[in-house]
């Protein structure tokens, strides 16, 4: 079955006319008439406006057999969204996507065992929390006497290696972090290209994801850091963290 005779189908089940569907829609009669005769199709505003209009989900209209769980209009808007990046900012959402699936699926494993064994909530721990400490714009410059807090996090094996937390200044790791996140660091002189840390260049500390001889600002309205020799890994990103 055609776009066309889906939207005429659904029309008329739900009581409209060509003129009536054209008025709600504030659009003409000659535009729903070339909807239904297939001359032309809807941008996927006008189908959630359509769609709402008739009671019917974007699935109808956009898929051939429906899938076990039905696709929504904002999840195709997205993926719109995302065929219309450029391969940097494809990798981007993917990274996004591949930590916080990771991250709920960590969620909903303790959940099932809290559940099952009524598991008491985890102990914390005290680290330390150095303030906008690391900059994920143009550097953040270091300083002896730095403002430090003593911060409880949870005594959970993801943490294991962290050893204190940072806070982040700047734009440049967005939509990843955003200025004024706290982010939990594991110490460590190394991480893998692709990964997220923070490093030391010359008298500046940041936060960047590690690129081949450069540290790579994940919002393209940056630039990103070149290596030098003596420049330094401080730690690996473990999360973002909220007190």
């Amino acid at each position: 079955m055609t776009f066309g005779e889906k939207l005429k189908n659904a029309r008329v089940d739900a009581g409209f006319t060509q003129s009536g569907l054209a008025k709600m829609l504030n659009t003409t009669n000659t535009t729903v008439s070339n909807w239904e005769n297939n001359v032309s199709k809807p941008d996927l505003d006008m189908l959630s406006y359509i769609c709402g209009s008739l009671n019917v989900s974007a699935s109808y209209f956009l898929q051939s057999q429906l899938p076990e769980d039905e696709v929504s209009l904002p999840e195709l808007k997205l993926i719109k969204k995302y065929r219309s990046l450029d391969p940097y900012g494809q990798e981007t959402v993917n990274y996004i996507l591949d930590r916080e699936a990771a991250r709920t699926a960590a969620l909903d494993e303790k959940d099932v065992l809290i559940t099952q064994l009524q598991i008491k909530p985890a102990n914390t721990r005290i680290i330390q929390y150095y303030q906008r400490l690391a900059s994920d714009g143009t550097g953040e410059v270091i300083f002896e006497d730095m403002p430090v807090d003593r911060i409880e996090i949870p005594d959970i094996p993801e943490y294991k290696r962290v050893s204190y937390a940072i806070g982040v200044n700047g734009h440049s790791m967005e939509p990843l972090y955003y200025d004024g996140d706290m982010l939990l660091i594991e110490p460590t002189c190394q991480v893998d290209i692709g990964e997220i840390g923070i490093f030391i260049v010359g008298d500046k500390a940041y936060v960047k994801k590690l690129g081949n001889g450069e540290l790579i600002s994940l919002n393209t309205g940056y630039e990103n850091i070149p290596l030098t020799e003596d420049s330094k890994c401080m730690g690996r990103v473990v999360d973002k963290f909220n007190l």
